[in-house]
């Protein structure tokens, strides 16, 4: 099975650029989506954030409280990577267990979609990296338009994050999206007929 490591950054479009291939078929890991799945109520996710930051990061039903969760950390570097501690060893175990049922079905390829994947070192057992790219400017630009945040609120999302440019050495293939979704769709053709295409003809 081809495992295919997705990334980017806040606001560069990987969801854009996954919807491109989960419409053509190829299955996904979402790591945003298991992320949640081990926050829920009642696991031990969710016990190991309570135990650092207290209750007030819940509602008043048991479950978390994203919005004063993420006030918290994106303003927090020190805070932000005791978030990190606490849950990555469920979201390690959840994605493994995923990929194990994957590889049951003799799946030929698989995307991971994990903004992470160069600073939790999923890269190193990926056959491939894919990285959307967009220079800061733009990234700042979307994310106001697209959330509404202040350019202050903003910048802090994107320098939580890991710089893109520093990300570029890890790509074995740069997907280009600074410009108009015509552009872009252009890029995932070209890579659908070159990276995946010839991964899934013996298997049709």
């Amino acid at each position: 099975m081809k495992k295919i490591g997705l990334t980017g950054g806040i606001a560069s479009g990987k969801s854009t650029v996954l919807s491109f291939f989960k419409k053509r078929g190829i299955p996904y890991v979402d790591a945003d989506v298991v992320a949640r799945e081990v926050v829920e109520a009642g696991t031990k996710g969710l016990e190991a954030i309570v135990e650092h930051f207290g209750s007030t990061v819940l509602h008043k039903d048991g479950t978390l409280n994203r919005e004063i969760l993420g006030n918290i950390v994106f303003h927090d570097n020190s805070k932000r990577d005791v978030l990190n501690h606490c849950l990555k060893q469920y979201i390690r175990a959840r994605i493994m267990e995923l990929t194990e049922e994957y590889e049951a079905k003799r799946m030929p390829v698989l995307i991971y979609d994990i903004p992470l994947l160069i600073e939790g070192e999923w890269y190193t057992m990926m056959d491939e990296v894919w990285l959307v790219y967009v220079n800061e400017t733009t990234q700042v630009q979307r994310l106001m338009e697209r959330n509404g945040y202040s350019r202050s609120d903003a910048m802090a999302r994107i320098h939580s994050q890991m710089k893109l440019d520093d990300k570029r050495s890890y790509a074995t293939i740069i997907i280009d999206n600074n410009g108009a979704p015509h552009e872009l769709e252009k890029q995932l053709q070209s890579i659908w007929s070159t990276r995946i295409e010839p991964v899934l003809k013996p298997f049709e």
